[in-house]
């Protein structure tokens, strides 16, 4: 490789919650640079898990870290050509990736939600995420799927 690697952004805590964590979801989550109304959503979404989850003994944010972790996927599958022919091998994802993609995943499905607010979506996405459905997790689902099913090519590793 020619170029050196970029060096990786340090990103500062949220105000609320004081986790990095929080702030990559919440860079994700703007649009066009809006990131006021960005955390005004998260936060949002937070207090309307805060109310569904009353009964519950864990915080919103224990609620939405256990969501993430529910849809991170493990392994993918990645394109090959090998003679001619592509092949969908699979490959374990790296840490860094496996929480953009569960992040990225979470957004998505959110977004396409019905619901009024994007407050009330998210939160309903996290909550289905939370109890092991929704669609994020069934994407999971479908990529792990694929990979097993796509085993026998992972000597084409790379």
């Amino acid at each position: 490789m020619r170029k050196t690697k970029p060096k990786k952004r340090i990103l500062l805590p949220d105000p609320k919650y004081h986790d990095t964590l929080v702030t990559q979801f919440v860079n994700n989550l703007m649009l066009q640079g809006k990131k006021s109304i960005a955390y005004g959503i998260f936060y949002d979404a937070m207090d309307i898990i805060g109310e569904k989850m009353k009964d519950s003994d864990k915080a919103p944010l224990e609620i939405w870290k256990k969501a993430l972790e529910n849809i991170t996927p493990q392994v993918e599958v990645k394109s090959r050509r090998v003679g001619g022919a592509n092949f969908q091998v699979p490959t374990e994802v790296r840490p860094e990736r496996k929480i953009s993609l569960s992040i990225k995943n979470m957004i998505l499905y959110a977004r396409k939600r019905s619901g009024h607010s994007m407050a009330e979506k998210l939160s309903g996405e996290i909550l289905a995420a939370y109890n092991n459905e929704g669609a994020a997790f069934k994407r999971k689902e479908d990529m792990h799927k694929m990979a097993e099913a796509n085993k026998a090519f992972a000597h084409f590793r790379f």
